[in-house]
């Protein structure tokens, strides 16, 4: 084997540990499987948020835009790094704090505490399985297709390795393998891609020089407008880009359990922080590297491979492995997010709910996990028979999280008045407005992005609906004081927690 192969090997080796790790409290009942005891810090829920949202689309998606695009891509770049720092801000402490008093221990489940009703589980838990599913079928292909590129294996062996991998350590340790493998690959993307970034200048002869061979490609590349120029601007696309990287993430349920994890509700202030010094590092690294690619790679076939090839093209192959090792950190720590959330919904959100309501701990964990088995087989089986583009299908996908689930998430924790008809109809608009834009072609031929016509429809629907509604659809009052005692900084008062379980610091029955 080559030196990038043994670091890929070792790196995969200590995620495995981790998983073993975490066996133990993994296996304690459902709340250490699905939430890890609530026992996270700041800057693991930071780290942890952030490397779940970043994926492969960062180190494929990212590059293949810049290659493409230019400048023009730094547009979902602004979105990125302004979005962790938002999601904590707006949802965390509200969201840690209400999700503990109403008893919830998944982040759809949240959704129905909040909104009583059996039909908002049945509609949002769906919606979020099938996104979810598309979005990790994108992580199994660019793990597949770096491991291809490093060390030689054909794509399918390759395919199978990251697969593999991925789903050993969440079957195992579920979320807090998940938080502690994700916090461990965070570290290892930063450093990997700062130093892919770091070569690329020096290869290229510094930022300045890099810009006058790119101006010469294409001048317009060095603008926000793209190839084209501004006269082909569409700005519905340029706000759907910012959108789907800044408010989207709050629309992540694989994202949002992050908050209900938490340690304790004002750890979120201080996760903020971490979140936003690892974005402005990490986040505009791949854009811009994808970007000098022109000059490294003019000829390059595969604009997604830009990343990659240009790390193998400006790094020693010492350090092509420990980059590498970031770039599957990136992948690994999206795609088991993404995997242990698809079993959550599976085992408490649709088995428990409405197939066998007497389900122990024990089996619901043994659902989870074989869902994460299941979903990793059927994304295998499509990833290596037909692999489609890895940019546009993880942004249609967290586009459709996003519009379908932003303001129900939003508003669940800030807005009194939001009830259940409203929060059904918003989901089911916000999801079938984005779909039908998207497939109906609407975006070339009106400019607007699925995310800013998905949003407009959802809040739209929130508002109008629960306002129209108030009467015959009230909110519950145990709903309203649990959201009064949110708006207050400090402990849950005792007469709000049933203490029926230490770890979680108490709830209250799931039936009030």
């Amino acid at each position: 084997m080559n030196i990038e192969t043994w670091f890929l090997v070792i790196y995969f080796i200590a995620m495995a540990g981790i998983g073993v790790w975490t066996l133990k409290i993994g296996t304690k009942g459902s709340e250490g499987f699905l939430l890890g005891g609530r026992s996270l810090g700041p800057a693991v829920t930071a780290l942890r948020l952030q490397s779940s949202s970043m994926s492969g689309y960062m180190f494929l998606g990212a590059g293949s835009l810049a290659y493409t695009k230019g400048y023009f891509s730094l547009w979902y770049a602004m979105g990125d790094i302004g979005g962790g720092v938002l999601n904590l801000s707006i949802l965390g402490r509200r969201m840690r704090k209400l999700s503990q008093i109403l008893g919830s221990l998944t982040s759809i489940e949240y959704l129905e505490h909040r909104y009583p009703s059996r039909w908002i589980r049945a509609i949002a838990a769906p919606v979020a399985v099938v996104c979810i599913f598309f979005y990790v079928m994108t992580q199994f292909i660019a793990g597949g297709r770096g491991l291809e590129m490093v060390t030689g294996i054909p794509y399918a062996w390759a395919l199978l390795i990251a697969v593999g991998v991925i789903v050993f350590y969440t079957f195992l340790g579920g979320y807090l393998a998940v938080a502690y493998t994700d916090f461990v690959q965070a570290i290892i993307m930063l450093i990997g891609m700062v130093w892919i970034l770091i070569g690329t200048l020096q290869a290229i002869g510094g930022w300045t020089a890099g810009n006058e061979a790119v101006g010469q490609i294409n001048p317009n590349l060095l603008t926000m407008w793209g190839p084209e120029g501004i006269d082909s601007v569409q700005w519905g696309v340029i706000i759907g880009a910012v959108l789907v990287f800044s408010i989207g993430y709050m629309g992540w349920p694989h994202v949002n359990v992050s908050h209900m994890a938490m340690k304790r509700p004002s750890v979120a202030r201080t996760a903020s922080m971490y979140a936003t010094g690892f974005n402005l590092l990490f986040i505009p690294a791949p854009y811009i590297v994808g970007i000098m690619a022109l000059i490294i790679l003019p000829n390059l076939d595969n604009p997604e491979l830009a990343v990659f090839e240009v790390a193998a093209t400006v790094l020693p192959n010492f350090a092509v492995g420990i980059v590498m090792a970031g770039i599957m950190a990136a992948i690994m720590s999206t795609a088991d997010a993404l995997l242990l959330q698809s079993g959550t919904i599976a085992s408490q959100d649709l088995f428990q709910r409405f197939i066998k309501k007497d389900m122990t701990d024990s089996q619901s964990v043994w659902v989870s996990r074989f869902t994460v088995l299941i979903l990793a087989v059927i994304g295998y089986w499509v990833a290596v028979n037909d692999p489609p583009s890895v940019a546009e299908v993880a942004i249609f996908a967290t586009t459709v999280l996003g519009a379908a689930f932003v303001p129900v998430y939003v508003a669940a924790a800030w807005w009194k008045k939001a009830n259940v008809p409203g929060a059904i109809t918003s989901m089911i608009l916000g999801t079938v407005s984005s779909v039908g834009w998207q497939l109906a072609g609407l975006v070339d031929v009106t400019g607007v992005d699925p995310m800013g016509v998905g949003i407009v429809c959802s809040t739209l629907a929130l508002i109008v609906v629960s306002l129209a509604t108030q009467k015959s659809h009230p909110v519950p009052e145990h709903v309203i004081a649990a959201m009064h005692e949110t708006d207050k900084i400090g402990a849950i008062p005792a007469h709000m927690l049933t203490g029926q379980n230490d770890a979680l610091g108490g709830q209250v029955p799931k039936d009030a």
